[in-house]
């Protein structure tokens, strides 16, 4: 007899802040991993990689999730293809693509963060040599007089194409045929990001990780600013972090709230607001100089630091938050405009409402500025659940022509290499990893207010997983 889920929380229930939990396996099951790989994975929009990452015809690469290997090409006309990995002969890899990790029983030694390459014109299988053409189409077996009457047919020699599209210069893909388009998706956190233009940003650094601990772990150290006052103190005194977060479907938001209505403005949702003290024009400065040098140089730009530093000499003391924030934007974007930068217009309204950060359900979260963006993407690795794949990666508006080359560096959680609040990030994650298998913990309890991108992946993640893992409430009336 199967077992019988509880009813899984509705959004509108959600939106009332209420207190809820929901079980551990999500996290430290195999069997739900397992299951993953069927109901999530081959299911979903995800993200692959940058479109600029493919930009001429016959540039491809892989991507790989769960027991999946994807690949995905441009094509001659311009347009991308993408298809499953996989000759429809005997199923070997027509791209060979190793462990992530070094293997000892492999030939590859490296970290492989994927495979690609340019020029291709065709793909052919290295077990025995069926050939295929950009558009997936078999146009070369060996004795195919051998299959007999009726024979193989072209359906059935064909590789098997997967959709894929792109969204604010990323390109995704999903494997079901039957799915939404990326554009209902994403749905209104696409509306509100497609302001932001990510599409007109380029990676200003990208690195990786194999972690100890679920992937669903890892993206919730990132989906709220709760964790700021335990876990990087230093930052406490430059500012406040009080936070509210708020689901928009499969999607959700995180935005700094404020206390005191003097700091109430609509850029005090996001990255640029004013920090703690009785002068804004130097706590402005000291907040943001802080953040941007302890998160690897990133979550702003070195022509905001550079506009808040002037502040004090450009502002009498008389000056309130709210003109210190509207001078340094007003100083920070002629700055970028010298320089061949030009910002988007974002109009206030959609500025309050982006927030700081978007949770892009399930393994997406995207830190927001007009001309940045600090970014991270979580996979599983593996068959094992406290494994996963972490990456984390900056966008910058650069001018025409001076973005700089970079590629997937694989790099140690340390804080020499991430900066020191993504090290005191990583310090959390594998021992929440751990601490979750105890018998003593009775079950997550999320800050309805302000956790509730984390509520949110759950939620969703029950509806996509047949109920398992259900957000039920804590007090039933």
């Amino acid at each position: 007899m199967s077992k019988i889920e509880p009813e899984n929380i509705k959004p509108e229930i959600m939106d009332r802040e209420v207190m809820v939990t929901y079980p551990t396996e999500a996290f430290l099951s195999k069997d739900y991993l397992e299951a993953e790989k069927t109901l999530l994975w081959p299911k979903i929009w995800q993200m692959v990689e940058r479109e600029t990452d493919l930009p001429n015809p016959g540039d491809w690469m892989t991507y790989n999730v769960a027991e999946e290997s994807v690949i995905v090409l441009r094509k001659d006309d311009g347009s991308l293809k993408a298809f499953h990995n996989v000759c429809p002969h005997r199923g070997r890899q027509l791209v060979s693509v190793p462990d992530m990790i070094p293997n000892p029983h492999s030939v590859h030694k490296d970290h492989v963060h994927d495979v690609r390459g340019n020029n291709r014109k065709s793909f052919v299988c290295g077990f025995h040599g069926w050939t295929f053409d950009l558009d997936g189409q078999n146009t070369y077996i060996l004795d195919p007089q051998d299959w007999g009457e009726g024979g193989l047919t072209k359906e059935m020699t064909c590789l098997s194409e997967i959709k894929v599209d792109t969204w604010g210069g990323f390109i995704y893909i999903n494997m079901d045929p039957d799915s939404i388009s990326l554009k209902e998706w994403m749905g209104r956190a696409g509306e509100i990001l497609d302001h932001f233009d990510l599409a007109g940003m380029h990676y200003k650094w990208r690195q990786w990780a194999i972690y100890p601990c679920n992937w669903k772990t890892a993206i919730e150290a990132f989906l709220e600013p709760y964790h700021v006052a335990g876990t990087h103190t230093q930052l406490l005194a430059y500012g406040d972090y009080y936070a509210l977060s708020k689901q928009y479907g499969l999607h959700s938001v995180s935005s700094y709230d404020t206390r005191e209505s003097k700091f109430k403005m609509a850029e005090s949702a996001g990255t640029t607001r004013a920090g703690k003290g009785d002068d804004p024009r130097v706590s402005t400065y000291e907040l943001i100089k802080e953040n941007y040098e302890t998160v690897n140089f990133s979550a702003s730009t070195e022509t905001l630091v550079k506009a808040a530093s002037r502040l004090k000499d450009e502002l009498p003391e008389t000056a309130t938050a709210q003109e210190c924030i509207a001078h340094w934007i007003k100083s920070a974007k002629a700055d970028d405009a010298a320089r061949g930068v030009i910002w988007p217009e974002v109009p206030p309204e959609i500025k309050a409402e982006g927030g700081l950060a978007w949770g892009l359900w399930p393994n997406q979260n995207i830190l927001h500025g007009e001309t940045f963006a600090l970014c991270y993407r979580v996979r599983p690795y593996g068959d094992d659940p406290n494994q996963c794949v972490f990456e984390s990666y900056a966008l910058e508006r650069f001018p025409e022509g001076e973005a700089p080359e970079t590629e997937w560096t694989y790099a140690e959680a340390t804080g020499e290499n991430w900066g020191s609040v993504l090290a005191q990030d990583f310090s959390n994650m594998e021992f929440v990893q751990k601490g979750m298998k105890s018998s003593g913990f009775r079950g997550p309890l999320p800050n309805p207010h302000q956790e509730q991108k984390v509520i949110n992946l759950h939620r969703n993640l029950a509806d996509w997983m047949e109920g398992r893992g259900a957000v039920t409430l804590v007090h039933k009336n």
